[in-house]
């Protein structure tokens, strides 16, 4: 063989040699390419995972496998060992979408383009309750939360909304910061951010109408809170709420003392109780508004959003004093005299005594 021959030879196999490579080489980082950047993933509707401080690279991709099962192992591991992910703070609750590469899924955890999760407000006896239902929607611990209405310093923070001169919700006026709704936030949000949060949706609820409502009716927005309170534990019935909001408001405005039950219940930490007894009513509390003229010291629950509204939208009536009906039906008949009262209280007195209900 010439040497002309076997340089051809050499160099056809160098070059043969360089297609396999770049081939190869092309394949793969083609192939990958095509995983990362190009191979949608197929779900019939849009997932959610929830991602927590704990997790690392492995877990999260588990969880991804978990609502889309064709995403790529090796794509993720690939962006996960580029980026260092297991570095980086990723927590909160991320869509996969239908459609979505593994590159979409990625840059959105990494850059933490989260979804934010409805929260609900509930309307509850007990301000720990509602918090306990709150860090439940929320990647919260209860007791990182509670703390806020534990320690002065950080409940001192927040002021009561819009007035001329703010005061400063106390512990006792805790549960007026709260306005019940749902409401969007990020799932990790911190407890913090959370009570700030609390406090702008409460000065979004208190607005201008609202304010000029409540100074119409002489009373601050945290006096329609404690009022308002009242109201949801005088009754059930929405209907008949600004007729109660009335009479109060009849009797704060004739100095009357308010002689509420329900401040009574709540003094005496116990609100299911059906009947008030004589000697209930001496219970020394600021709360016993029959021994306390005007409203109490605060809330005695996180008061309903209709209860608020019948208070600032109160009925214009006589009405001096009410009572519970006898039939139990949860309303109550309402009286402009205290003899009309007094017979309205003594049948449902003969009422509870049919039953035998002592408390």
């Amino acid at each position: 063989m010439g040497k002309r021959s076997k340089k051809k030879n050499i160099l056809l196999a160098l070059t043969f040699i360089i297609i396999a490579i770049i081939a190869f080489f092309g394949y793969t980082y083609g192939y990958d390419y095509y995983l990362v950047k190009m191979k949608k993933i197929d779900m019939s509707e849009t997932a959610y995972i929830y991602i927590t401080p704990q997790d690392n690279a492995e877990s999260v991709l588990n969880k991804i496998k978990e609502v889309a099962p064709d995403a790529s192992t090796k794509a993720f591991n690939k962006l996960a060992s580029r980026n260092n992910f297991d570095s980086r703070t990723r927590s909160g609750k991320y869509a996969i979408k239908d459609g979505d590469t593994m590159s979409d899924i990625y840059n959105r955890i990494v850059s933490r383009q989260q979804t934010p999760v409805k929260v609900t407000i509930p309307s509850t006896r007990d301000v720990q309750a509602a918090i306990g239902h709150i860090c439940k929607q929320l990647m919260m611990d209860s007791t990182e939360l509670a703390a806020y209405t534990t320690y002065p310093t950080p409940l001192s923070c927040f002021d009561t909304p819009r007035t001329s001169k703010p005061e400063k919700f106390n512990t006792d006026q805790l549960p007026a910061m709260f306005i019940p709704d749902t409401y969007e936030v990020y799932w990790d949000i911190s407890p913090e951010d959370l009570f700030v949060k609390i406090q702008e949706w409460n000065g979004q609820y208190w607005n201008d109408g609202r304010i000029k409502k409540a100074k119409e009716a002489g009373l601050t927005p945290i006096e329609v809170s404690i009022l308002a309170s009242i109201v949801d534990e005088e009754t059930s019935n929405i209907a008949e709420m600004p007729t109660v909001a009335g009479l109060y408001i009849n009797r704060l405005k004739k100095g009357m003392p308010l002689q509420a039950d329900p401040t009574v219940k709540f003094a005496l930490g116990d609100p299911t109780r059906k009947r008030i007894l004589k000697k209930d009513l001496e219970v020394n509390s600021p709360y016993n508004t029959y021994k306390h003229k005007g409203l109490p010291p605060g809330p005695i629950r996180i008061p309903t959003k209709q209860a608020l509204e019948s208070v600032l939208n109160y009925e214009k009536h006589k009405y001096l004093y009410m009572c519970a009906k006898e039939d139990f039906s949860g309303t109550h008949n309402f009286a402009k005299t205290l003899n009309e009262h007094n017979a309205n209280a003594q049948r449902y007195q003969n009422a509870l005594n049919k039953l035998n209900i002592k408390k």
